[in-house]
């Protein structure tokens, strides 16, 4: 069922259920918000997409109100615009920044400091002269804390109970005292926390972000790719500079994970440049050889080769193996790191083409 409406003098139509804030967005009107986001359950505690409706004494959140039959908005009046100026100034009254970047590539702007700029709210004079709690004020070794930039959106609380399912971050004490904390103010760990990164990634001002990157700058480009981790086939952004990952971010529009990852696929990517990775297939010299290794004899040393090289090796000891003693004399062990389709193939060679049943996988070990 459509609903009709007016916003800003434009007739928009929209399905009925929706709200005002998303009908604005499918008709291109840009409502400010800090607190919503689609992935996430609508609270319209920031106060910055306040609108007028028509027939309405108080102003009405965008983000949580939905679109009636012939109702009349105005998103952008002077008197919203003012409004939405003297919330800016008071979520700066008690911001700090600390200097570092969290590693985005458009001039490092957080969302606050991205509507205060739409504003003409000055930042620094606004700014705390000093920080009023610890800066890092955790010690899990993949979230950085800094809640000298929160402003209680409850974005990060959100996405742990709606997204992760954990549950982790509340919000604790009243007025002005309140904070973010994780369980009942202890360590994130000790809370049950996961690491996977979702409260980093749906925070709006910075005040949780990636602590292996926290420290490395802007990145040259962005490069999408898929995680390899696991068979899902979870989408990612490489960030890079000098040829070398300084981040893993999330890609929101991924129609396998969207904004969510695990704490491998976003923070563990330092095997890409490790030293000790392999770079190609090896085998064992004296099969690089075609000499036959007697029980108890040393294996030799390792030679890296091309990959016809090590699959022929493999496929004719495989058939060796086979002929001489049996399909039962092979055992295989498939990955997670495949996806299910290739871990499919892998029963059927086993079972089909080695005649074994011997077949394992990792996940289950």
């Amino acid at each position: 069922m459509q609903v009709n409406l007016v916003i800003d003098g434009h007739p928009v139509h929209t399905a009925a259920g929706n709200t005002v804030y998303l009908a604005a967005k499918e008709a291109g009107i840009v409502i400010p918000t800090l607190c919503h986001h689609p992935d996430l359950s609508p609270v319209g505690s920031c106060r910055m997409c306040l609108v007028e409706v028509e027939g309405e004494k108080s102003l009405q959140p965008a983000c949580s109100i939905p679109v009636r039959q012939g109702q009349v908005i105005r998103t952008d009046t002077p008197a919203l615009h003012k409004h939405r100026q003297d919330l800016l100034k008071l979520y700066l009254a008690s911001y700090y920044d600390a200097g570092y970047p969290t590693g985005t590539r458009d001039g490092d702007q957080n969302e606050l400091i991205y509507w205060a700029n739409q504003y003409q709210v000055e930042i620094y004079p606004k700014e705390t002269a000093s920080p009023r709690l610890a800066i890092d004020s955790d010690p899990n070794p993949f979230i950085w804390v800094d809640l000298n930039k929160c402003i209680l959106c409850t974005r990060c609380v959100r996405a742990c109970a709606e997204i992760q399912g954990r549950s982790v971050w509340t919000i604790n004490g009243r007025g002005h005292a309140s904070r973010i904390v994780a369980g009942t103010g202890t360590p994130l760990l000790e809370a049950r926390c996961e690491s996977c990164g979702a409260c980093a990634a749906y925070c709006p001002t910075g005040a949780l972000a990636y602590k292996p990157s926290i420290h490395e700058g802007l990145p040259e480009k962005i490069v999408a790719t898929t995680c390899a981790y696991c068979g899902v086939g979870c989408q990612i952004a490489l960030h890079v500079r000098d040829n070398r990952i300084i981040r893993v971010d999330s890609l929101p529009d991924a129609p396998v994970n969207g904004r969510h990852l695990c704490v491998k696929g976003r923070f563990g990517y330092q095997f890409v440049h490790h030293p000790e990775r392999l770079k190609a297939p090896r085998v064992r010299r004296y099969l690089l050889e075609g000499k036959r290794r007697s029980a108890g004899e040393p294996r030799g040393d390792w030679v890296e080769v091309d990959w016809d090289t090590a699959l022929d090796i493999a496929a004719h000891r495989l058939a060796e193996i086979v002929n001489t003693s049996g399909g039962q004399a092979v055992g295989v062990l498939t990955s997670a790191k495949c996806t299910n389709e290739e871990n499919y193939l892998m029963n059927k060679f086993t079972r089909q083409v080695l005649d074994s049943h011997n077949i394992d996988h990792c996940a289950r070990l």
